[in-house]
């Protein structure tokens, strides 16, 4: 998304920029309106989030801690100083990097590829 919108900000020569923000946690989903039918999520999950993204930083992704947790072995995530969350207190967050550099498996066992 970041990138998208970094291209889009470059092709109309505008300066636009994203915050995401990405929590953890269980959501209550489903259907509403008589008419017009929209699906939607509610709950504390979706309104973390909403903090997270409303406290980040322009293209920036920032997480929870608990989104820490479940991500750290596939991205590279770097902590934060505790933020002052709104309606939440202090918390600690991370910005996530980018996707993890994966070691090589055989260089940890002493092993080589190569016969």
């Amino acid at each position: 998304m970041i990138d998208g919108v970094a291209e889009y900000s470059n092709k109309v020569g505008r300066d636009l920029a994203i915050r995401i923000g990405i929590h953890t946690g269980s959501v209550v989903a489903g259907v509403i309106g008589k008419k017009k039918f929209i699906y939607d999520l509610w709950g504390d999950t979706v309104n973390t989030a909403s903090r997270m993204e409303s406290h980040g930083l322009p293209n920036k992704i920032q997480v929870t801690e608990a989104t820490q947790r479940a991500l750290a072995h596939v991205f590279e995530l770097e902590e934060r100083e505790p933020i002052d969350v709104k309606g939440k207190g202090m918390m600690k967050t991370f910005w996530l990097v980018g996707r993890a550099r994966r070691a090589d498996p055989l260089a940890a066992t002493g092993s080589s590829a190569e016969g």
